[in-house]
């Protein structure tokens, strides 16, 4: 059982997500796949024009059509509902379309210009004004403005749009897309829940010291326990590091911040909770699994938001990052026309939560149609996953000096991998990197591990794909084989 590793490992290493990390016009309801065309790309069942910028493939825009989370016995899509049930007073959006603006994506949320989530070796851009979304966080300013200026044709997208008529309060479940590398818990599309919490600023000073818990949070708003299943510490300082912004008063950032903590605490508690009922029920508990998981809270740096914070769970001796969150920069809210109001947001990967919700050991599983997976979950129903036989693996290596004076970024090579074998790589590992003592060349050996997740396959076979993988090195990269 995967949960039984879990804190065993004398130095943990920290497993860090990626970020939490131009203006849409609408918010669309995804239909079907895309695909890349000769003069552009169809998404969804738009067409996009391509131009210099535009990296996203067509193994990428595949995805886009097979929307996990609105297939009711998916993991997936049954954590979703479990986090939508404990928000009842938020609006709760899980369709808005992937493609989005950069004004969207970086601009409106602070990024600078030479921020490196907007280099095209992190992001699939459609073209230099479009791209599929790299978080949750691009549909803030879009939500909050709606609900301001009463935009039915967004507001009326929401599962229970009467639950926060104005958007004050959303949460927006979604597919997102980075360039990253390849193992067990990392995927070019996975899934975040974006949590947003606003407050009118003249009620605030009128609720201090502290939130009263008529405010809207989690229907498991009691305090944590002692004896609970996680271990919560929390040593975090608000200070010049991790500064409050200068339009809000440290009463205000101290009302948001014990309101925001509060929730994201009891949120990771009810899912651990569940993941040890599973293990019980299914008797993993009693054959070593995992029953305590730590859970810290570190300081963090966000754009978009300030002071910052992330949680994480010990999880496979790894401190793995499940939640960035922070208090809402000021200019989201202002430009949104809620200058009254103040706020805080979260990202929720949600592969991750499931991982250690429903055991499940290798987030490519997610995407898996083989009946051995997909017939384990039943909607509403949360089950430990028991593995089924392992498929043998196969091991390549593949040596290349770097390109004389050019660049080379190793997510363009896990992008390149993932293109042309698809789902049956594992991992990619830099095992071995030299410099040429007389020439000056840099050299790099990668591992490429390959392992069919349903199915045997031949030597023959990988041994057809690694050429394939090798001459796209040499075309694509620039590289040359040694």
């Amino acid at each position: 059982m995967i949960l039984a590793t879990i804190g065993r490992a004398a130095a943990p290493r920290r497993l860090s997500a990626v970020r939490w990390s131009s203006e849409s016009t609408s918010v669309e309801t995804p239909s079907s796949a895309g695909s890349v065309g000769s003069k552009g790309l169809e998404i969804l069942g738009t067409e996009y024009a391509s131009d210099g910028w535009t990296n996203a493939t067509s193994a990428i825009l595949e995805k886009t059509g097979r929307e996990l989370l609105h297939k009711p016995a998916h993991p997936l899509a049954i954590l979703k509902e479990l986090i939508f049930k404990e928000f009842p007073a938020f609006a709760h959006y899980d369709a808005i379309s992937p493609v989005v603006s950069t004004y969207l994506n970086f601009d409106s949320l602070g990024f600078s210009e030479d921020h490196p989530g907007r280099s095209r070796t992190d992001t699939y851009y459609i073209n230099q004004k479009t791209l599929l979304r790299t978080h949750t966080s691009a549909h803030q300013l879009q939500l909050l403005r709606a609900g301001r200026q009463n935009n039915r044709s967004i507001l009326d997208q929401a599962k229970n749009s009467s639950a926060a008529p104005g958007n004050e309060r959303f949460l927006v479940a979604a597919d997102v897309y980075r360039r990253d590398e390849i193992d067990a818990s990392h995927y070019p599309v996975f899934h975040q829940m974006e949590g947003v919490c606003t407050f009118l600023r003249g009620e605030i000073k009128h609720e201090l010291p502290r939130p009263k818990t008529t405010r809207p949070v989690p229907h498991s708003e009691a305090s944590v326990e002692a004896g609970s299943v996680a271990q919560l510490s929390d040593t975090t300082q608000i200070g010049k590091d991790n500064p409050i912004q200068p339009e809000h008063t440290p009463e205000e950032v101290a009302f948001v911040v014990e309101h925001m903590k509060k929730t994201m605490n009891n949120m990771v508690v009810q899912i651990l909770t569940k993941a040890v009922a599973a293990q019980k029920k299914s008797g993993e508990s009693t054959d070593g699994g995992q029953t305590e998981f730590p859970v810290r809270w570190i300081d963090a740096s966000f754009p978009f938001t300030s002071p910052s914070w992330e949680m994480e769970v010990l999880f496979q001796g790894e401190w793995l990052e499940i939640c960035g969150c922070g208090v809402m920069k000021q200019s989201i809210l202002d430009e949104a026309g809620m200058a009254d109001r103040v706020g805080w947001a979260f990202g929720f990967g949600l592969e991750r939560l499931a991982m250690l919700l429903f055991g499940v050991p290798d987030i490519r599983l997610f995407w898996s149609t083989d009946p051995r997976f997909a017939d384990q979950f039943a909607p509403g129903r949360i089950n430990t996953f028991k593995p089924f036989s392992r498929h043998p693996s196969c091991t390549k290596d593949v040596s290349f000096w770097l390109p004389a004076g050019g660049e080379f970024h190793e997510n363009d090579l896990m992008d390149m991998v993932r293109e042309t074998a698809g789902d049956l790589v594992e991992g990619v590992k830099l095992i071995d990197s030299f410099t040429h003592p007389k020439t000056g060349k840099a050299s790099r050996c990668y591992r490429i591990n390959y392992c069919s997740m349903d199915r045997n396959v031949t030597n023959e076979e990988i041994n057809a794909i690694q050429e394939q993988v090798r001459e796209h090195m040499v075309k694509r990269l620039g590289v040359t084989l040694r």
